[in-house]
């Protein structure tokens, strides 16, 4: 049986980024306006490690929304050295946690290993120097790779972070920045959707409409490509879309941009919509049972159903069931 990954995440927001890219405002995003105590801290991981079972379970500890990195070496340790204990102990396996690809340096990979972190999560946004540019991100191409490099080096997991839709940003782009993913030995990786969120750089670009995000279904489709590529490497794509804050699902922090709170249901439904299309070619249609991998389902039948109902545009009736005997996308029709 495949082991189930969970992450106990701990935002700490812009706690020591010394830039502001255009498109940023971690406090909006995250929903934390201040970084957690240690109390709060602790009965975040009790109260998590309560809902995740014991059995065939791999726990990470997950520090982001900030530069960690770049915060003072001393606070490091000690938010570190916090989590020690449940490392010790087995309950959790691991401690991942996201930074910059300008704050790496071998004294510091050094000492994180020594306490514990075992996936470092570099924010690469884009491989394209113009994309980086333009997005103010101070940093380069160069520096990403560099980076990737010296985390792999050190014997960690290399998470490589990416997003879509930036400005300056193509398909292409997007498409060149997840192959070089793959090329620099990421094993996992995020993908996030450009969006235009309040008090941004990015919100007076769009109020002066310099700045255009995409729309769902262009935010969706490039991130289906993207997907397949990422699979085909099987690099895991850890996270499809930001997380449904309360600002983002109220629309009180989100100005514009391609948000939806089953983000990944989307793309999946895509996926799925591209496979079962070639029924609909068929000459004699009537009744359609179609089996597809328990996991799948949903997807198959896709979000709101949408693939069924493309599929009655064609069959009298359609059935999507499940066959324990088929993995990956893998279909059977009768």
């Amino acid at each position: 049986m495949k082991q189930r990954h969970y992450n106990i995440p701990v935002f700490i927001p812009e706690l020591a980024c010394p830039f502001q890219c255009i498109y940023c405002n971690q406090q909006k995003i995250s929903g934390r306006l201040r970084i957690p105590t240690e109390v709060e801290i602790l009965k975040s991981i009790e109260d998590h490690l309560a809902t995740i079972p014991t059995e065939n379970s791999k726990v990470e500890l997950a520090f982001f929304g900030g530069n960690f990195t770049g915060i003072d070496k001393s606070e490091q340790i000690r938010l570190l050295k916090l989590v020690k204990p449940y490392l010790e102990n087995g309950r959790i396996s691991g401690i991942r946690l996201s930074t910059r690809p300008d704050y790496i340096d071998e004294e510091t990979l050094k000492m994180l290993k020594d306490l514990g972190v075992s996936t470092i999560e570099v924010g690469a946004q884009s491989l394209d120097d113009k994309v980086l540019r333009l997005s103010k991100r101070g940093h380069n191409s160069k520096d990403t790779e560099r980076a990737a490099k010296m985390v792999l080096k050190a014997g960690y997991s290399l998470g490589l972070q990416m997003m879509i839709g930036l400005p300056g940003d193509t398909l292409e782009s997007a498409i060149y920045t997840a192959n070089r993913i793959v090329e620099l030995g990421a094993d996992n990786t995020r993908i996030y959707p450009t969006l235009v969120i309040r008090d941004t750089v990015m919100e007076k670009m769009y109020q002066e409409e310099r700045f255009k995000p995409l729309s769902l279904e262009e935010a969706v489709s490039w991130s289906k490509d993207l997907l397949l590529i990422f699979e085909k490497s099987d690099v895991n794509v850890i996270k499809l879309g930001l997380h449904p804050s309360e600002g983002l699902l109220s629309g009180e922090e989100l100005i514009a941009g391609p948000f939806h709170p089953s983000f990944r249901e989307l793309v999946l439904t895509e996926i799925w919509k591209d496979i079962l299309k070639p029924l609909l070619i068929v000459e004699n249609p009537g009744e359609i049972e179609i089996q597809v991998p328990h996991s799948q389902i949903n997807y198959a039948v896709g979000y709101g159903g949408r693939n069924k109902k493309m599929l009655l545009g064609k069959f009298s009736q359609v059935k999507f069931t499940t066959d324990n005997h088929l993995s990956g996308r893998n279909f059977k029709s009768f």
